[in-house]
């Protein structure tokens, strides 16, 4: 055998218990699992630790980072070896081969997913057309595996140009965008993917290119996936509150599709459990028809951290979203004027009382990344703290040092739903069948969230301090349980015939690090990021590619192709198949 892994305790990804065996590898498989007598060409020590699969992050944003990141940092470091992109209709390919269409999808992905514009201007050279020869300039080149959707806003961009930002879709545009869909599944994408969220504007401030579509079109692209096999369908609909239209959509895209549908994602809230039910009925109502959806929930309470740089989240107040089309320098002069402050006082006001606002206790968000010396004291402390030392008005304190600080202030939702009662809601929600534990957003949002590293999150927090899941179930519910549901052949598990996507960790150490910012991203940017606790060797295609967050220097990821890496994972049966308006 190629490799022995040796006295360790495997953690198959079934959800088995535990047993002591040593794996076997040759080539990228696992073919032996149990006592192994003979010598491998190399060998590994596990003692005392857990053997379990590769961790499977089923949606992530890395369309831009493979270009310059082999590894997939943090990712990889955190014990993930695959990853599902293309998410929420944004990709980097099909382009047209027009110069102002390209730019305009790298503007979008910079401002909606919180990519630094600098980093990808340095980084993003698109040198090809189709999906295919985006697919194929990554082959051989990263550590881990990744899966592409291909994403709304592209094909209709690509379909339309300019006008898809503005204009209902002809039959003829329609034809276009099916015809480029069909060349890219056929090329190896994995599925289809969209967005119809709120959020979810462009670099200047107007909804991105899949907003514009009518429900004919996406459910006309969401039809064309249940022609090509391993494929799957996402949506984003980011709204608080789903309504009987949000419903029906999901029900018509899977049932159009033949394929099952996911979401992103199921927040908690303990003190509105009806908010809750709410987004679980959805899969209900959608099995009621004939088709499968699944949510997407969280492994840990997130922290948001948020500024007027990209104004992501604070750009949905109303009367804010005036920021967004202003350059870095009209934005801080802004700030600073009267009129303009009252504007957005007044929006804020609003927003209070608005069931879908993000933002409403101004006091009590924390100010971080204060630059100048006389306002450093107060990174880590609330915003109402500083007010009341200062004298001021909570939004004008905001204001005034957003102008002073040259916009470098950021300012924090603390993490939220971190009582005991929404530990309970959620580790009852990430057993319900209807959900799978995702909605890290790796790869994106760079200065904002910190869930990316939800795999030590989930093992650190939820398994080894609080004990809501078994670390058997734990890992099941990232590896072998994500793998069925997408149609992930061979992996997600360690037997005979799996791919050798393997983690060795410390149970009792397992977590993720403290989160901080890095200055590593082309263009001299940040981001933040965390180190992995406890993760001692990441093994993808039978290479070690990472021991104890170091590169090992080697590489064993594959781009994930549907049909060949992928199989179709049917719709649920026992229901009546019709369209939600049958």
């Amino acid at each position: 055998m190629d490799t022995v892994i040796r006295n360790g305790l495997v953690i198959d990804g079934s959800g088995s218990a535990k047993v002591r065996a040593d794996v076997g590898i040759e080539g990228d498989r696992i073919v032996a699992v149990g006592r192994i007598t003979e010598r491998g060409k190399s060998e590994l020590d596990a003692s005392g630790a857990v053997v379990c699969p590769g961790f499977i992050d089923v949606h992530t944003h890395f369309d831009a980072q493979v270009l310059w990141d082999p590894m997939l940092s943090p990712s990889v470091y955190h014990g993930v070896t695959t990853v599902l992109s293309g998410n929420c209709g944004f990709t980097l390919a099909p382009l047209s081969g027009n110069a102002e269409d390209a730019d305009y999808l790298v503007r979008m992905l910079s401002r909606v997913e919180g990519m630094p514009l600098a980093t990808l201007q340095a980084a993003v050279k698109p040198t090809w057309r189709s999906f295919g020869e985006y697919l194929d300039r990554l082959d051989g080149r990263l550590a881990i595996n990744t899966a592409f959707l291909v994403g709304h806003s592209a094909l209709r961009r690509t379909a339309m140009g300019e006008r898809a930002l503005t204009d209902k879709a002809t039959s003829a545009d329609i034809e276009r965008m099916v015809a480029l869909l069909r060349q890219s599944l056929a090329d190896g994408g994995v599925g289809f993917s969209t967005t119809i969220a709120p959020t979810h504007s462009d670099n200047e401030g107007r909804p991105v290119p899949s907003r514009v579509a009518d429900r004919e079109e996406i459910v006309t692209l969401a039809s064309v996936v249940g022609d090509f096999p391993g494929t799957w369908l996402e949506i984003v609909f980011g709204v608080v509150v789903m309504q009987e239209e949000h419903y029906a959509l999901a029900a018509d895209m899977s049932v159009r599709g033949r394929r099952p549908l996911n979401w992103n994602a199921v927040q908690i809230d303990s003190s509105r459990p009806d908010l809750v039910e709410n987004k679980v009925r959805a899969s209900d109502y959608v099995r009621e028809r004939g088709g499968t959806l699944y949510g997407l929930i969280p492994a840990a309470p997130m922290t948001t951290l948020l500024n007027f740089v990209n104004c992501f989240v604070i750009d949905t107040l109303p009367g804010w979203s005036a920021l967004v089309p202003l350059s870095l320098a009209e934005r801080r002069k802004a700030l600073a004027d009267p009129d303009f402050r009252a504007m957005l006082k007044d929006g804020a006001a609003r927003a209070a009382n608005l069931p879908e606002t993000r933002m409403r206790t101004w006091p009590a968000v924390v100010l971080e990344a204060l630059g100048l010396p006389q306002n450093a004291r107060w990174n880590g402390r609330r915003l109402g703290e500083y007010a009341a030392a200062v004298g001021k008005d909570p939004l004008d304190a905001l204001f005034d040092l957003a102008v002073e600080e040259n916009l470098g202030v950021s300012f924090s939702r603390a993490a939220e739903s971190t009582d005991e009662a929404s530990w309970q809601i959620r580790a009852a929600l990430w057993r319900d069948p209807r959900l799978l534990i995702g909605g890290s957003d790796a790869g994106a949002h760079l200065d904002m969230l910190d869930s990316f590293a939800f795999s030590t999150q989930l093992l650190g927090e939820a398994v080894r301090r609080r004990g809501l899941l078994s670390l058997e179930e734990a890992v099941h519910r990232i590896t072998g349980l994500p793998a069925k549901r997408f149609g992930l052949t061979g992996r997600g598990q360690i037997g005979p015939g799996a791919a050798a996507d393997i983690v060795i960790l410390d149970p009792h150490r397992v977590d993720r690090g403290p989160v901080a910012m890095r200055q590593d991203l082309p263009g001299g940017e940040k981001r933040l990021y965390a180190d992995a606790v406890g993760v001692r060797q990441v093994m993808v295609g039978g290479i070690v590619v990472a021991e104890d967050n170091r590169p090992t220097g080697r590489l064993g990821g594959r781009v994930l192709r549907s049909g060949r890496d992928t199989h179709t994972v049917p719709l649920e049966p026992a229901q009546l198949g019709r369209l939600s308006g049958a």
